[in-house]
């Protein structure tokens, strides 16, 4: 059972129960730093879950709250050591964007828009070498080769028999026509990402250049939902040097409602596929 312990989920978990610990007692995050002598940003982070929890922080914060209920601190303790563990992707060495990786191979639906370039999960392999090696110019081959195979095992998600996840992407008409990795590559990803889209759990919609202004022009962004009741939606929003991960009430509205809109402007899901054909008939013609 331990292999199907996902540690990205515990650690968020645990941290909702730490805040909710927390603000039960009536107590700040700075006046739980000062107690335990660490600093606020320490407490920040384990309650975000952005950083391990060892049992030890579970021990003295459950002090500081005063939980004498053994079956919970139990529980809690458990799961700080389940958080500890290491998911699939910890095989492939230091990998910048682990903590998104973690709550994609446990989310139950992802909802994507993509104004540059094709969904990583929705990618060929010659494809996204020549993204990656686009995107990081200075890296050395064995960089971007650990990087496309992380990325292939990512979709592993997509094609899963069983509980795969339940995908909606809205590209701009861009991602379509900026040619990576030349023609034929242009060719096989076109084909490849409308075979996809006739999976019944894979919805792709193409907003045309001819909508105009929309409310994606700000740029991409990713939302995901849990199975688990208990897990906060998340709207991942992906940066050069550093990652924002958006899980208040407000937020995860603002974003959800502008991703409506952005699915009733965009082309439905057939007429997607035609367009996505058309673009890829383009390619083919050219000599």
């Amino acid at each position: 059972m331990a292999s199907n312990i996902n540690p990205t989920v515990r650690r968020r978990r645990l941290g909702q129960e730490l805040r909710r610990l927390r603000e039960e007692r009536g107590m700040t995050a700075e006046g739980v730093a000062d107690r335990l002598l660490v600093s606020q940003s320490k407490i920040s982070r384990l309650e975000n879950g952005r950083r391990s929890i060892s049992q030890r922080d579970v021990r003295d914060l459950c002090a500081v709250y005063e939980v004498t209920d053994p079956r919970i601190v139990d529980s809690l303790m458990q799961m700080a050591k389940e958080s500890r563990q290491q998911g699939w992707w910890h095989a492939f060495g230091d990998i910048p964007y682990s903590v998104y990786i973690g709550l994609e191979t446990d989310a139950a639906s992802l909802r994507i828009y993509e104004p540059q370039i094709v969904p990583g999960l929705l990618q060929t392999q010659t494809y996204a070498e020549a993204v990656i090696a686009g995107a990081l110019p200075e890296a050395p081959p064995a960089e971007i080769e650990k990087r496309v195979r992380v990325r292939m095992r990512r979709q592993e998600r997509v094609t899963a028999p069983k509980n795969p996840l339940r995908l909606w992407a809205v590209l701009d008409e861009a991602a379509l026509r900026r040619r990576v990795g030349g023609r034929q590559t242009m060719i096989e990803q076109l084909e490849h990402l409308g075979e996809l889209s006739q999976l019944p759990h894979v919805t792709v919609q193409v907003m045309p250049f001819s909508m105009g202004a929309h409310p994606g022009v700000n740029g991409q962004y990713a939302i995901l939902e849990f199975p688990d009741t208990a897990d906060s939606t998340v709207v991942y929003l992906e940066g050069v040097t550093s990652d924002l991960y958006l899980e208040k009430g407000p937020d995860v509205q603002s974003y959800s409602v502008m991703y409506e809109h952005l699915r009733a402007q965009a082309l439905n899901a057939e007429d997607s596929r035609a367009f996505i054909q058309d673009v890829a008939k383009e390619y083919a013609r050219e000599t």
